[in-house]
């Protein structure tokens, strides 16, 4: 078999492989969506044979021949289709024939009934209940990093499968420098007599008129609702399906505008960088992203950098007070815009402002780490935790349900997931000050309702670029630059000193 049909029999392969996961994703968009909470059992018996299926598939032997023999011919800095496939896949190949079956069905089976576990955990308000579930997930990952091998750290292992090549040696210096100047920033907040009028965004906004406002704000910057859908779930998140068929959810609170608002500006804009890949590549590394911390770049960048902006409440804000006349009729702008901005240190990570959100994640990949060297035990995550907030936030949770239990990834088993949550933010800055540069007028285009020249720049810079690049290589490819925490905080501190006089 000549190279070119060998590639080709691989191309087919993973296609197939791929309509198989998207047949489990699917069923976990389900499970967080739609499921009788009764029907968690038979769900795992579903997603453990899926996923046993998949793993079969993707170690098959002759794959990995294929994979080897192609390897061979191609350059390792090319980034050709065929080439990209070949070593994206090498890669994965390499990693997952080291995994036995056993443990990837323990694991696929564990994850489902941690889920429901942890959704019970979290309305009973305790970590005890969810707690047996925790350890086996943790046990199964360990087994999986001795498994694989690591050579710093068993964390990296975990790491790896989110934000590829990266040790978290390289993450912690990372965070220690955007700590340190994140740190005395919210200090000099706190101490300014400039406090916004929260109770603004905290009055009733009625949970249909949510609804309508936030679909027409995902579809005015971009998402395809003729190719995604907005649902409710415990936890929001965003997935796909197909390359046709992204899905976002969302969460509604009756007293509180900024948590579904938000919510589905987060996951629209990861519905934007999936809506943005290339669909005739669905299920190859060119149409797969990047990294998560490159996922996560997108949708801070439109929650944030533009749906927190003054420019975009120039264009929404007078339709926010249609759609909210008893919240907002006499509200001025500069008022909302200060309300929807402010910044309180708080027990709730996805409802937290910019200047601490990051803190949020810091104290997870922390704990995260500390679990995997054993230094930690899953039993005293709790007060753990407690104390991490306590030091970072100068607050302490007043429950299970709004400290160790309030995110849903440890119950999935993403451990090595949440350090790409302050990643994001840091190349969100970076790619939001290069698309300025290169547009030019942005922050007047979005105060028009204009988003298609911010798209597009992301389209053609981040989102078809696929697994194409390393997350660092498309980062210095879009803006000529290394990761940095600087422009993040240029960013805050500009923002911030025009609402707290500072």
């Amino acid at each position: 078999m000549t190279a070119k049909n060998t590639l080709q029999t691989l191309i087919d392969q993973t296609k197939e492989t791929a309509v198989l996961q998207s047949i489990e994703e699917l069923l976990n968009w389900d499970q967080r969506t739609q499921m009788p909470a009764k029907a968690a059992n038979y769900r795992a018996e579903q997603i453990t044979l899926l996923s046993g299926m998949i793993h079969q598939r993707t170690v098959d032997p002759r794959r990995g021949q294929y994979l080897t023999e192609l390897a061979e011919e191609v350059s390792s800095q090319s980034d050709h289709d065929g080439d990209v496939i070949v070593l994206r896949l090498l890669k994965q190949y390499e990693k997952e024939k080291k995994i036995p079956l056993r443990l990837v069905e323990e694991f696929s089976k564990a994850r489902v009934m941690a889920h429901q576990a942890w959704v019970d955990a979290r309305k009973a308000n305790r970590f005890s209940d969810f707690a047996p579930h925790l350890e086996t997930i943790v046990k199964l990952l360990r087994e999986k990093t001795d498994a694989i091998g690591f050579q710093e750290s068993a964390y990296d292992v975990l790491l790896d499968d989110y934000e590829p090549n990266t040790k978290s040696s390289d993450v912690a210096s990372v965070f220690s420098a955007l700590k340190a100047d994140l740190v005395p920033l919210i200090s000099e907040i706190g101490e300014s007599s400039c406090r916004p009028d929260s109770s603004i965004i905290r009055r009733p906004f009625p949970i249909a008129d949510q609804q309508t406002f936030g679909t027409s704000a995902a579809k005015a910057i971009g998402f395809d609702f003729e190719a995604g859908r907005l649902d409710i779930t415990h936890h929001p998140f965003c997935c796909t399906v197909g390359p046709k068929d992204c899905r976002i959810t969302t969460r509604y609170d009756k007293n509180y505008f900024n948590s579904a608002f938000f919510g589905i500006l987060h996951e629209a804009g990861h519905g934007l960088y999936e809506q943005g890949l290339r669909a005739d590549q669905f299920g190859l590394p060119t149409g797969e992203y990047c990294s998560l911390g490159i996922h996560e770049s997108q949708s801070r960048l439109w929650e944030n950098m533009v749906g927190r902006s003054k420019s975009f409440w120039k264009h929404f804000f007078p339709l926010a007070q249609n759609s909210f006349p008893q919240a907002l009729a006499n509200v001025p702008l500069d008022h909302f815009f200060g309300a929807v901005n402010d910044v309180k240190p708080s027990l709730i990570r996805v409802e937290a402002d910019e200047a601490t959100y990051s803190l949020h994640v810091i104290i997870r990949f922390e704990l995260e780490q500390a679990l995997f060297t054993g230094d930690l035990q899953v039993n005293d995550l709790p007060a753990a935790w407690n104390q991490k907030y306590q030091q970072a936030l100068g607050i302490h949770p007043d429950s299970d349900s709004n400290g160790v239990l309030q995110d849903v990834h440890w119950s999935e088993g993403l451990f090595g997931y949440f350090p790409t949550y302050a990643l994001g933010n840091l190349y969100a800055a970076q790619f939001f000050d290069s698309a300025a540069n290169a547009i030019g007028d942005l922050d007047l285009q979005i105060a028009k309702g204009e988003f298609v020249p911010l798209l597009n720049w992301l389209r053609s810079n981040v989102h078809q670029k696929g697994k194409s690049l390393s997350a660092s290589d498309i980062l210095q490819s879009a803006t000529g630059e290394s990761l940095s925490h600087q422009p993040m905080m240029t960013y805050l501190r500009e923002k911030y000193a025009e609402i707290y006089s500072l």
